[in-house]
This record gives C-alpha cells, sequence and structure tokens, in this order.
C-alpha cells in the first residue's frame, strides 16, 4: 500500500496534483498473459463500474482482482479518507512473478519442461475530482475512536455472553455427575420400592 501525490511548477508555483493510492498483490498462480486479460477491462473505469465488470466477467483471475480492488479502495477510505464514489481504477499492471518449474515424462524416456508462471498485479486508484469527499485529519481520527469504542463494546459483550454459556455448562455438568451418583447408589426412587431384593 503506497500515497502518491504528483507535484508539479508553474511559473515557480507548486501545485499538488490528484491523490494516488496503490494494492498491490504477489505470487498469484495465474500466468501474467491471463490475468492481463481480466486487468485491461477495469481500466480508466470507476471502482464501482469495475466491481461490477469482475462480478459479470466469468475468468478464474476475477476473484484475486476483485479482492485486490477491494484492498485498494479500503486503503483509501481507511488510510487517507477518500471517498469511494470518487474514486477510479487509473492503472492495473500485471508483471510477471517466479516461475515454477516442473517435468512431464515423454515418449523415448525424453522429458517435456513445464513452467508454471505466476503473476503480481498493482492496482492504483485516483481521485476524479481533487479533494471531493476526502475526510481531514479531526475526522479521521474520531472515526478511528468510534471503531475502536464499538469493537471494545462488541467483545465486553462477547465476553458476558461466553461467561453465561460456561455457567450454564457447568451447572448441566454438575447436574449429570448427580444423577450419575444418585443411579449408582439406588437413590429413593419408586422402582428400589417395587423391586426390592428379597433377603435370605
Amino acid at each position: 500500500m503506497e500515497r502518491k501525490e504528483k507535484k508539479f511548477y508553474v511559473a515557480g508555483f507548486m501545485f499538488h496534483d490528484i491523490m494516488q493510492v496503490t494494492a498491490r498483490l504477489n505470487n498469484i498462480r495465474i500466468s501474467p498473459r491471463k490475468v492481463r486479460l481480466v486487468a485491461t477491462l477495469i481500466k480508466g473505469l470507476s471502482t464501482e463500474e469495475a466491481l461490477v465488470q469482475l462480478d459479470a466477467t466469468v475468468k478464474r483471475s476475477c476473484e484475486p482482482l476483485k479482492k485486490l480492488l477491494e484492498s485498494a479502495i479500503a486503503n483509501g477510505e481507511n488510510n487517507f479518507g477518500l471517498d469511494k464514489s470518487n474514486l477510479y481504477v487509473y492503472d492495473a499492471i500485471v508483471e510477471a512473478g517466479p516461475v515454477l518449474k516442473r517435468w512431464m515424462p515423454k515418449a523415448y524416456g525424453r522429458a517435456g519442461k513445464i513452467l508454471k508462471r505466476t503473476s503480481k498485479i498493482i492496482i492504483t486508484l485516483e481521485e476524479l475530482e481533487e479533494g471531493k469527499g476526502r475526510k481531514s485529519k479531526e475526522e479521521m481520527e474520531k472515526l478511528r475512536a468510534q471503531k475502536t469504542e464499538s469493537k471494545n463494546k462488541e467483545e465486553k459483550i462477547e465476553n458476558k455472553e461466553s461467561e453465561v454459556k460456561d455457567a450454564k455448562e457447568s451447572k448441566k455438568e454438575k447436574v449429570i455427575a448427580e444423577k450419575g451418583e444418585k443411579a449408582k447408589t439406588g437413590g429413593s426412587g419408586w422402582r428400589n420400592k417395587i423391586f426390592q431384593r428379597k433377603s435370605m
């Protein structure tokens, strides 16, 4: 995950260009040639359109690409406060990863080479309009604080529920143990009164 902010100078003044966010995925067991077929489909599309396009396309590389795109969107939203609806796929680069070499037996005692190729993907997102819907640092900190509070509350609730379950299970075990002891000792049930052994 990287953050890029292009800068350029006009008449001695520095201007900040639109922010970019990237996400990368390494060593997918699909050849780069096959991944590029899908990666070229989503270039230039907005994030929402790209997700729809990946859902509609029937290729094995669609699922990892969709996960990577969602990861890039989450990076932009959570780390830099960018608006999801204001992002589009600026670039999708597919590079070759390490090649796994295998062998296949052939006729006349020969061996045929098999190259199992892997690929690396880098998706870059960019803002459609600079600063539109972007959150400030203060807003980001507030949201993070709210998330941590909600997580703590959920953890407390889960802990209470688990304690209640443990208490119920321990009660059941005690009851079962007591019943077992009564059955062993005979207890004072109606069966014992009816079927008493006669002493000789």
